[in-house]
């Protein structure tokens, strides 16, 4: 249903640095460039979207969760954002609660917001 998604950022540097870090282990990348403005995503399709803060008032927490292809892939997204120095909310595991071949990851990006990478299949 949804077809792309964009965040506002109060440091948009400090955020290209961390999704330009925890994206690439997962398949994902710079797609689009216009400065502060920066599209994530798989070649000639960007799907998430950063730029500067243009509302009044702080940014509320949003969760974005980007899908991975594996198991390690969001291990290595994982250790990725915690070499970049994220708050972890919740280590790599299976959550059986969503269903029995969900296994994710959960960090703070700059901003606060709670991301995550998730895959849907068995290991």
């Amino acid at each position: 249903m949804v077809d792309h998604l964009s965040i506002q950022c109060a440091d948009v540097a400090a955020s290209t640095a961390f999704f330009d870090t925890v994206l690439k282990p997962i398949g994902g990348g710079r797609v689009l460039d216009f400065g502060q403005v920066i599209g994530y995503g798989h070649p000639g399709r960007p799907t998430f979207w950063i730029g500067p803060q243009s509302t009044g008032g702080d940014n509320r927490e949003v969760h974005i969760c980007f899908q991975s292809p594996d198991h390690a892939s969001v291990d290595a997204f994982f250790e990725a954002a915690v070499a970049h120095g994220a708050e972890v909310l919740h280590e790599p595991r299976v959550w059986p609660e969503y269903h029995p071949n969900y296994y994710g990851a959960f960090v703070r990006d700059p901003d606060g917001n709670n991301v995550e990478a998730c895959c849907h299949l068995p290991e």
